[in-house]
């Protein structure tokens, strides 16, 4: 990882939270780091998560919108 800041997460798309979060956790399981920088790498990695997730069900919604389907309608098969 550069050692640059880095970008605002809520600026991120999906692809770019993604991308970097996969870098992270290439980075930790390397096993390489010191610790410090770790904590911090995994505290990223977990706000990156969070904001994926965030992207992930406002695109799921938007979806159902323009489906013609409410927020609930959505039945999982089984």
């Amino acid at each position: 990882m550069a050692k640059n800041s880095p970008k605002p997460i809520e600026g991120l798309t999906y692809e770019a939270a993604f991308a970097e979060l996969e870098t992270i956790v290439t980075v930790l399981e390397s096993g390489e780091r010191p610790l410090e920088e770790t904590m911090h790498l995994y505290k990223r990695s977990q706000a990156l998560i969070k904001h994926c997730v965030d992207l992930l069900d406002k695109a799921e919604l938007k979806v159902q919108t323009l489906s013609g389907e409410t927020p609930g309608d959505f039945k999982e098969e089984q």
